[in-house]
């Protein structure tokens, strides 16, 4: 399966524009804390012919075909196996202090969503899984099987922000009991019956939220988001540039909080001038979230829910 064919990087000429003015200077380093099938990552090495590129993903898969895709890069392009929120352990151990550009995208790729094992689709019957690394942790199936009902609540309510959650999980106990839940189609098929008529007429799939919330469930994701993008900022040298791309309201609105707080001076009210030490860390480049283009969405479906934010270090801590 060539990785080309599979992959239309999102919103990648934005996010490349993003971060030209830091990656210009000599001997500049660049993370793609979500390797996913390397299309950015290609493109970084293609538009900064100095720069070099650190690469994550937890995904055994991705790295491989990733590999295979970066390998006339040479060795300019070193690939981890690791979750991002691992950065500032994997920069240690590869002797980099300080980077000078760090690219986001979260959410699923296009291989895990079009390769059916992988469970992460809903329109098509597979095996409940959603692991991004599948040689470890706990599958969607588990979740569904073992979890007790007020936990399958508070995750479909906060990860998938459903409104009948308590509906789905009364059916999903009830029908677990019977027998355990291992494929797709049949929690697709009882979300249906769940939900009542009018929640089926809007917003397209009734399953996306059970989906994004189980999946979330799974991999841990807005725990590791959590960590992750104040490790990303705190690596990043004076100059360096952050971008990052997400794909629903909760990842968005934890970028946001970072990188709001960090373009915040933290003095205590009431003083005439900011001390140093108290002065914002981050300059906001982006106005809210940037949306993609309607040709940009026309041209690639997955780029519709996406969400853009920038910004760039422009003081080392301080304390005060």
């Amino acid at each position: 399966m060539s990785s080309n064919a599979l992959h239309v990087p999102v919103m990648l000429q934005r996010c490349l524009d993003m971060l030209a003015p830091a990656l210009a200077r000599p001997g500049a380093v660049v993370v793609d804390c979500t390797l996913g099938l390397g299309g950015h990552s290609e493109a970084l090495l293609r538009e900064f012919p100095q720069v070099r590129l650190i690469a994550l993903d937890r995904d055994p898969a991705a790295l491989r075909l990733a590999g295979e895709r970066l390998a006339p890069y040479g060795d300019r392009a070193t690939l981890v196996h690791a979750v991002y929120d691992e950065l500032p352990e994997v920069l240690d151990r590869l002797g980099v202090p300080r980077v000078q550009g760090v690219l986001f995208d979260l959410g699923v790729s296009s291989m895990q969503l079009d390769e059916a094992e992988r469970g992460f689709a809903y329109a098509q019957d597979a095996p409940l899984d959603m692991r991004m690394d599948q040689t470890t942790g706990v599958s969607a199936a588990e979740v569904l099987n073992t979890y007790p009902p007020g936990e399958l609540v508070r995750i479909l309510r906060a990860y998938g922000e459903e409104k009948f959650a308590k509906k789905i999980v009364d059916a999903v106990v009830r029908e677990r009991a019977k027998e355990p839940f291992t494929n797709s189609a049949r929690l697709v098929e009882l979300i249906r019956e769940a939900l009542p008529q009018a929640a089926k007429r809007t917003g397209g799939n009734p399953a996306k939220r059970t989906f994004q919330a189980l999946r979330i469930e799974v991999n841990g994701e807005l725990a590791v988001l959590e960590r992750a993008i104040p490790a990303a900022v705190g690596a990043l040298a004076v100059g360096g540039r952050i971008a990052v791309l997400s794909y629903h309201s909760l990842e968005d609105r934890l970028v946001k909080q970072v990188f709001a707080a960090g373009a915040r001076h933290t003095a205590p009210p009431g003083l005439p001038v900011i001390p140093e030490p108290y002065q914002p860390r981050l300059k906001l480049l982006t106005r809210g979230a940037e949306l993609p283009t309607e040709e940009e969405i026309a041209e690639n479906r997955r780029a519709a829910p996406a969400r853009f934010r920038g910004a760039e270090r422009i003081r080392e801590e301080v304390t005060p």
